[in-house]
């Protein structure tokens, strides 16, 4: 069946293999059956669980407010499918059209939707990593089995890397009036994300609720007893400290290694693919049966300068499947960008925090309402004269605002009048990035249109 073949005969009777039974996984198969598609559809998953909500896995699970097994994500209609679970996929062959399983099953395929997501980065020495006490977070067994363990009491939790996973669990520690350690490397928490200007407010609000939070130094060994049981830490400034649990939060890696070999655009950054998740192959030419969503996928996105996005963004799996799943079925003239704008969401010692946009490529900030010092406030980042995304702590209702300013490539600094404006930082200043990445091209497009059918972008004039 060729790339744009016969439509109406992919629709009725094609084969199509979804690997990733994720949140996107699951959102492309109910858009497959929502646009008419009644062939085979088989999903494939290397957890033994249907898919799952992973946001509640470093809030309300550890906090005893659900139960890991309750997580399952709704349904908005059956997807009369195959499911694969507990088999994870272990190679790719493109000239036969088959996706290899572990077990040596192969599954044919006329389209193929790639949506293995990520896992979490283990602790680089496999002995101390072994240790009874070490933990990562990314799965629902994950999360069950750090609650058993903060539910028993432990003297002290150590959190090695203070992103958004590291500094919830540092926060339901501190619920549970556990005692807890924060190392982190950076000069902050959160720092990497949103700047050294806001990342300030959050440490300070980690210190105010009894956090030990311990900046520009790492974690440099985990000791155990005799027993195998975790029972100290030693941090690169020469201190140890002694601690039952150690969770390790070094972010993650996306789940390309089943690809090796099979020629496609697929490595450690993800698999990259188009604007209209169409996966490219390694000599960057786009496939026209293989598609990638959700967290392990990478692409253009025209607001951000065509810089190639990974989003490990709840949102953005959602809507990016859906995209996916439209496009897979489609002739190429219909197909649809995904245009979808980050966003995300954190809540921690009783704040919550919501960003929109793309903070990390801005190369200046400006507090447009509230103040830092209240922890309550709007920090707005610019690119070469263009709104290119917002922060929040405890004013998210400012951000739809946002939102449209990025889509309609407002000019930056604001030059509106500004509501709750204070004397934080009333002039640009540095973000202060870590490593600041920029993109390379002048953005110089604006999202057009509402209904999904109708988005599109427009190029216009840079901003003076």
């Amino acid at each position: 069946m060729s790339a744009d073949g016969d439509v109406k005969a992919l629709r009725r009777k094609g084969r199509i293999v979804v690997v990733g039974a994720s949140l996107a996984g699951l959102r492309a198969a109910e858009t497959l059956r929502d646009q008419g598609f009644t062939g085979s559809l088989t999903l494939v998953g290397d957890e033994p669980y249907e898919p799952y909500d992973r946001p509640p896995l470093s809030k309300q699970v550890l906090l005893g407010l659900e139960c890991a097994e309750d997580t399952a994500l709704p349904r908005t209609r059956d997807i009369d499918a195959e499911w694969r679970l507990g088999v994870a996929a272990a190679g790719l062959d493109r000239a036969a059209k088959d996706v290899r399983l572990v077990n040596g099953d192969t599954l044919p395929y006329d389209r193929l939707l790639i949506t293995t997501g990520t896992k979490a980065r283990p602790w680089f020495h496999p002995e101390e990593a072994a240790l009874d006490g070490v933990f990562v977070l990314r799965t629902r067994d994950d999360s069950a089995r750090l609650f058993r363990k903060l539910a028993a009491g432990p003297r002290r939790v150590l959190v090695i890397g203070a992103g958004f996973t590291g500094s919830e669990i540092a926060s339901v520690c501190r619920e549970r009036d556990v005692e807890v350690t924060v190392a982190e490397r950076a000069p902050a928490p959160l720092v990497g994300a949103l700047g050294e200007v806001v990342a300030t407010v959050a440490a300070r609000l980690q210190r105010d609720h009894g956090v030990d939070l311990r900046c520009g130094v790492s974690v440099t060994a985990l000791e155990g007893d005799p027993a195998g049981r975790l029972r100290r830490a030693h941090l690169s400034d020469g201190s140890a400290i002694d601690v039952d649990v150690a969770v390790v939060c070094l972010g993650a890696l996306r789940n390309t290694e089943w690809l090796a070999g099979s020629g496609l655009a697929a490595g450690p950054r993800g698999v990259a693919c188009d604007a209209g998740c169409r996966v490219f192959d390694a000599n960057g030419i786009v496939t026209d049966d293989i598609y990638a969503a959700g967290d392990v996928a990478r692409c253009p996105h025209p607001l951000f300068g065509y810089q190639f996005l990974s989003l490990e963004h709840w949102g953005n799996a959602v809507e990016q499947a859906r995209i996916a799943a439209h496009n897979m079925l489609c002739a190429s003239t219909d197909r649809r960008p995904h245009l979808w704008v980050p966003m995300f969401w954190s809540v921690q010692f009783g704040v919550n925090i919501k960003s929109v946009g793309v903070p990390t490529l801005g190369d200046q900030l400006v507090v447009a309402q509230g103040a830092l010092d209240e922890a309550r406030f709007v920090a707005v980042y610019g690119y070469r004269g263009r709104v290119i995304a917002a922060a929040s702590f405890d004013a998210g209702k400012w951000l739809g605002f946002y939102q449209q300013q990025i889509e309609a490539g407002a000019p930056f600094p604001p030059d509106y009048a500004l509501v709750d404006r204070r004397t934080d930082t009333l002039q640009p200043v540095d973000p202060a990035f870590p490593d600041p990445h920029l993109p390379t091209h002048e953005p110089t497009v604006t999202v057009t249109g509402h209904s999904p059918t109708e988005r599109r972008v427009q190029f216009v004039a840079p901003h003076a």
